[in-house]
């Protein structure tokens, strides 16, 4: 830590820095691309994964808080960035560094109004091009009258602006052109069977080759991140299960993760060892349901169902114990809700006992089958320095070479005492995405084998206060998803309520990436690929 704040004040001497859980640099906007670039491309620093921007309201300002990390040293740096301009707020864009930044700014733009100087693409994002303001302001006019609801269709625009700088330092808007003039264009989507959820993908096609996609979310609108605010930290938990609602049990431990760090509560080794079981089961659980729809989007029906049936299996364990087949609502600050039922422990041997048989009917019905390979091998190479850029992380990252497995980089709960086998393959392709789940669908049963006979006596959740308050200060906690890494950012001023939560999905960075894996593909491969991705809509969503 020590010798990246001396790297960075040798050559910003604007630069203030902040310890805590990780080095914070306060840099002003007019230095920040400076060193956006200068932490990217430095050897010895290496900062090539920007695994989040968030957006504040200070209230005197407004700005970001940019999330960092180097794949080749595994260290963590952020940085502060902001403006006191608040009639017209800007920042400048650092999308020519970090591919994902494109879409991380447009949601802040979308939700804040912060304008990103030189992003190419600079509309709104989730929410309708004539919504009037930016809800996640704290001085949000939340009055019907100004926003009532609209029962007409959003006008489709074919044009975006973008900001630049002239060559006297002038901000400059310009209108850009999203589709070329004779560009035909059809929509894929929102229909759910299409697009795995009511995501929109405005395509451009020659023939049945793809030119373009123009990324169209924000069809759920839950306002997730602005509600947590008028909510007590106990409330904010149970949005956690209906995100990636096939990675439940993982999401809602991030955040009883993040919340216990800022209060330094210690959680029982009981708690912390059933939390684990419960992340490999919902993991596995996950994986087969990508199984059984990723083929049958590829026409092969039947693994649907062979899929269901191992999975029906983790359910009726789930059900037993959380009473619940899908919103689960069974982590909560300090440990678990309720005890395992009685026969958790048989049932999970059974379950352990059946999956080998399992996966050689799938490996023998699906993957060795020569439509399947026609299908998927070459289709959609996402190589390594562009899954890194465009923070495609989880099994879709690890099949393009970037061992990106938050329980191996940074350990959490008792995962640095178990052992398993991150799954990396090279290839990046379609194949080598559904390859890598299988996979690590037997490293998660190797998990359970660990643990269902060494589960220990003890409490199942640490004493908290009945009124939860975080004390003054920012945190941010990432946990595995079977998607990906999953990511809690809290700022608190020290009352019952968050300033600011934002859940940092990566179901968001999988559909950030579909034009570029896309273009050149034909229209049937676009179906292979989004489905390899894996990614659920909800957990794009804020």
């Amino acid at each position: 830590m020590a010798n990246i704040q001396e790297t960075i004040a040798k050559q910003f001497a604007e630069a203030a820095f902040t310890e805590g859980d990780q080095l914070l640099v306060n840099i002003p906007d007019a230095k920040w691309h400076d060193l956006a670039r200068f932490l990217k491309e430095t050897p010895e620093l290496s900062f090539d994964y920007l695994v989040a921007i968030v957006g504040m309201d200070w209230t005197d300002e407004f700005g970001c808080i940019y999330y960092l990390t180097s794949t080749k040293y595994n260290t963590h740096i952020s940085v502060r960035v902001a403006t006191a301009d608040r009639e017209n707020p800007m920042l400048h864009s650092v999308t020519d560094l970090w591919a994902v930044a494109g879409i991380y700014e447009r949601e802040v733009y979308d939700f804040f109004g912060i304008v990103f100087i030189g992003n190419p693409d600079m509309r709104r994002l989730f929410l309708r091009n004539d919504w009037v303001g930016f809800p996640f302001r704290k001085d949000y006019d939340t009055d019907p009258e100004v926003n009532p609801v609209r029962l007409d269709h959003e006008a489709v625009e074919d044009t975006t602006v973008t900001y630049v700088e002239d060559e006297t330092g002038k901000v400059v808007k310009k209108d850009v052109t999203i589709f070329e003039p004779d560009d035909f264009v059809v929509n894929i989507g929102p229909q759910h069977p299409a697009t795995h959820g009511v995501l929109r993908l405005r395509t451009a096609v020659d023939g049945e080759t793809i030119k373009k996609i123009d990324l169209y979310l924000g069809y759920i609108h839950r306002g997730i991140e602005k509600l947590c605010e008028g909510l007590g930290y106990p409330q904010t938990l149970h949005f956690t299960d209906r995100l990636d609602y096939l990675s439940a049990m993982n999401n809602r431990h991030c955040l009883c993760l993040c919340i216990e760090k800022a209060l330094g509560l210690e959680v029982p080794r009981r708690a912390q060892v059933i939390r684990v079981m419960m992340d490999e089961l919902m993991r596995i659980s996950s994986h087969l349901l990508f199984i059984g729809t990723f083929c049958m989007d590829l026409g092969a029906t039947t693994m649907l169902f062979y899929a269901l049936r191992e999975r029906e299996t983790i359910l009726d364990i789930l059900e037993k114990t959380c009473g619940a087949r899908m919103t689960f609502n069974y982590n909560c600050i300090g440990g678990v809700i309720a005890d395992l039922d009685e026969n958790f422990v048989a049932d999970v041997k059974k379950f352990i006992e059946i999956m080998p048989k399992a996966i050689k009917e799938y490996n023998k019905i699906f993957t060795g089958n020569v439509i399947a390979h026609n299908r998927m091998d070459g289709v959609g190479v996402l190589s390594k320095e562009d899954a890194v850029s465009y923070g495609v992380t989880g099994p879709s990252g690890r099949a393009s070479g970037w061992a990106c497995d938050t329980r191996k980089t940074n350990p959490y709960g008792i995962y640095s005492e178990l052992e398993f086998d991150e799954i990396v393959r090279t290839e990046g392709d379609s194949m080598a995405r559904y390859k890598v789940r299988i996979a690590e669908i037997e490293q998660s049963v190797r998990i359970l084998e660990q643990l269902v006979d060494n589960i220990p006596d003890g409490e199942i959740c640490a004493k908290v206060p009945k009124i939860v308050k975080l004390p003054e200060g920012h945190w941010f906690q990432q946990v595995e998803t079977a998607r990906g890494a999953f990511g809690v950012f809290i700022e608190s001023k020290g009352g019952t309520s968050p300033t600011r939560m934002k859940f940092n999905s990566p179901g968001f960075c999988l559909a950030g990436a579909i034009d570029h894996l896309t273009r050149g593909a034909k229209i049937a491969d676009l179906i292979t690929i989004g489905g390899s991705l894996d990614y659920v809509v909800p957990d794009i969503d804020r």
